[in-house]
């Protein structure tokens, strides 16, 4: 019996490996060579290293954790410096070629789950996906901050698509830890409530708390200050004007200069929203496309978080696998170079220059959010089209 099926995944998987080596060397040369790379990833172990230490979590300056080349604050839930324990022991320069690493593998995985036909079906098509979605902004940028949102994708995607499709226990618990590193992915719990899988959705959301409440024995004033104020302090997490705020929220502070009300507009809009997001969800799932439903609410979820910087978007990866395994090769193609174009980027921006957008540069300037609301919209209309058409079909056989 021939091993040529077999020998195609594990070579494809060793050439990922290299891939990921290959990232752990560039973030070694950087380390070596005192280049001040990956500033988030320096953050995670900072707000680790506080942990460890007893110190302050949230203090109004910079970590005395961080370099002095970093001056962030660590804007992450408590429970996310207990996970970040393990880059504790990683030299501050090195973080960035270990957090790229990770989410070089990772990135590996998302496109495994999303589209296995096409990576497995020849030796070099995995990391050849792989190279190729390091074009998208989201996803550059991502490795080049050092930001984790690679990880917290995949791991979502294996458990809404493969432990809690297989029926695992284990179902919903690497949900509820992405949450507890990151709030937003809070949003997928609903969305095992409503495609009906409530033990699943049950687990995230214990998972959640039990992280979370762990924190508040271990560090009980930082727990607090967190989730009584830190979190709702957008001076913590940077200018909702500023372009890279790809949101609702940054779309419409961004047109009304900041009025006092735009958040709560932007709230109002994703509230519309929600209804023909969730009936999007409901409709594709019941049909059998896991995917697709879940997509609808990552996007959903970008689309309504308070800040969603243009990093965050690596959503668009399982969409781009998602099209050219469905067959919409052009759809696929126009969505890849959308968002490989760095649009974001050209689009004056900082200093207030996004006050004085014309119309032209407001659409460009806010072109993720536009697309998103845009495709959720269109989807739907679509969607509702062909349900009202088989409904019609169906009318005259039941009238004989």
């Amino acid at each position: 019996m021939s091993t040529r099926p077999r020998s195609k995944p594990r070579t494809a998987w060793l050439l990922v490996a290299a891939l990921a080596v290959a990232m752990f060397g560039l973030g070694l040369g950087a380390w070596l060579g005192e280049w001040h790379l990956g500033a988030d990833s320096v953050v995670y172990r900072a707000g680790a290293l506080t942990f460890l230490r007893g110190q302050h979590l949230y203090p109004a300056e910079a970590l005395s954790t961080l370099p002095s080349w970093v001056l962030l604050p660590f804007t992450y839930p408590p429970a996310a410096a207990l996970l970040f324990v393990p880059l504790a022991g990683v030299p501050a320069g090195l973080t960035w070629g270990v957090v790229g690493a990770v989410s070089i593998v990772a990135l590996a995985v998302t496109l495994h789950v999303s589209a296995p036909k096409l990576v497995d079906a020849r030796w070099w098509a995995l990391p050849g996906c792989v190279v190729l979605a390091m074009a998208l902004e989201p996803v550059w940028k991502t490795l080049l901050l050092g930001q984790i949102n690679l990880i917290l994708m995949a791991m979502v995607l294996l458990d809404v698509l493969v432990l809690c499709a297989r029926g695992s226990r284990w179902g919903g618990i690497l949900v509820g830890v992405a949450a507890a590193v990151k709030l937003t992915p809070l949003i997928f719990i609903p969305h095992l409530l409503i495609t009906g899988r409530r033990q699943d959705a049950a687990r995230a959301l214990g998972a959640f708390v039990v992280l979370e409440g762990l924190m508040f024995l271990l560090i009980p004033g930082d727990a607090s200050q967190y989730w009584t104020r830190s979190a709702s302090d957008p001076s913590r997490i940077g200018a909702v004007s500023w372009i890279f705020d790809q949101s609702l929220n940054g779309l419409v502070s961004r047109t009304s200069h900041l009025a006092p009300w735009s958040l709560k507009l932007a709230l109002g809009i994703g509230a519309l929203l929600a209804v023909p997001s969730i009936w999007l969800v409901v409709r594709l799932h019941r049909r059998g496309e896991a995917l697709g439903a879940l997509l609808v609410t990552a996007f959903y979820a970008l689309l309504v978080s308070p800040v969603s910087w243009s990093h965050h978007w690596v959503w668009v990866v399982p969409l781009v696998a998602l099209l050219v395994t469905r067959g919409r090769k052009v759809v696929a193609l126009v969505v890849g170079a959308f968002f490989a174009s760095c649009v974001v980027m050209i689009v004056p921006n900082g200093g207030n220059a996004e006050f004085r957008w014309g119309w032209g540069l407001s659409i460009l300037g806010n072109s993720y959010v536009l697309v998103a609301a845009l495709g959720i919209l269109g989807l739907a209309a679509w969607e509702l089209r062909q349900a009202l058409v088989a409904g019609s079909s169906r009318g005259p056989v039941a009238d004989r």
